[in-house]
């Protein structure tokens, strides 16, 4: 069958950022910008047809982004 990706998620950590994959006890990246963690991040989305979980600086959520198959991609 056809295995999802695993869900990634953006983090703060301290005064970094993480990228991690879902249910991963190590992050797969740490850096020191939101902004390359996010693109880290959904890189790895993209390449698995999985979910970007968003965090803000408090821990609440962002932003959600798919990238599974949905037959109408977002452009741009």
């Amino acid at each position: 069958g056809c295995v999802m990706g695993k869900n990634q998620y953006v983090s703060p950590r301290g005064n970094k950022w993480v990228a991690q994959g879902e249910g991963n006890k190590r992050a797969t990246r740490v850096v020191s910008t939101q902004k390359e963690a996010i693109e880290i991040a959904t890189k790895i989305a993209k390449n698995q047809g999985s979910e970007l979980t968003i965090q803000g600086k408090d821990g609440r959520i962002r932003d959600k982004r798919s990238y599974g198959n949905d037959p109408y991609p977002p452009k741009g």
